[in-house]
């Protein structure tokens, strides 16, 4: 994942499980060096690290690699991302988080009972660090029933988020998330998904859907200054704010 973030001298990159195989904290300097500046350590299932949140059932917090990750990843300047860890591992992150930490993809549990989404203590728990909440809109993870999955369940689960102080939200392109889907991840991590990847809504298309987003929040009242937030404004300030700063 790229992130272009205007008054930064170059595009961010993300990755949903680092390092990749073999797992080694020693490899996060040279994935640093690439330009990976937010990353994950886990992504459905177990790793030496931590567990992901496909493996919920089983209550585990980070290994002991898994906490050196942490600390390294706060030591070079990379954002941690809790998207994708078990909700012990989420809880565990940010027991040792001193820096802001980031869920780049999850929406709310309260909302949808899905164990790639995060709790309402968890939400405020990544706020408290300084960091921010983005909410995915891949539709299994915002509603049981195909028939709410919709734009205004969509902003659902944005303003809920958006209801802890320091959070924000953010959309995923379902196009990008489709894509990824039918060319990257393995056949059985696939089927784990529980649904085929499509828009949350009909007729969305893309960053072109991103405008219906927009209209909903103004429709609830949400102010001009709220709503640039909202879209993208809180993970600028993230970005600038902890990707500037001298190592």
């Amino acid at each position: 994942m790229n992130y272009p973030v205007p008054s930064l001298p170059y595009p961010l990159r993300g990755v949903r499980r680092t390092p990749p195989a073999p797992p080694s904290v020693e490899l996060l300097p040279t994935l640093h060096r690439l330009g990976v500046r937010v990353a994950s350590i886990a992504h459905w299932g177990r790793t030496p690290l931590a567990d992901g949140s496909g493996e919920d059932a089983t209550g585990g917090r980070l290994t002991h690699a898994g906490v050196a990750a942490v600390r390294e990843m706060e030591r070079l300047g990379m954002i941690f991302d809790v998207s994708h860890l078990g909700a012990r591992g989420v809880e565990h992150v940010l027991e040792l988080a001193t820096r802001p930490v980031m869920a780049t993809h999850s929406s709310a549990r309260a909302l949808r009972d899905h164990h790639r989404n995060l709790t309402d203590d968890q939400i405020r728990g990544v706020a408290a660090t300084g960091g921010v909440v983005c909410v995915n809109f891949f539709p299994v993870f915002l509603a049981e029933d195909p028939a709410d999955h919709t734009v205004d369940r969509l902003v659902d689960h944005i303003e809920h988020v958006a209801g802890s102080p320091g959070s924000t939200t953010w959309g995923w392109d379902p196009t990008s998330y489709a894509r990824c889907c039918t060319t990257s991840l393995p056949r059985a991590v696939r089927a784990s998904t529980e649904s085929t990847p499509t828009p949350p809504c009909p007729g969305w298309t893309g960053h072109a859907g991103c405008p219906l987003v927009t209209e909903a929040l103004l429709r609830r009242g949400r102010s001009g200054d709220e709503i640039l937030k909202i879209l993208g404004g809180n993970v600028r300030r993230l970005f600038l704010a902890e990707l500037g700063r001298p190592l």
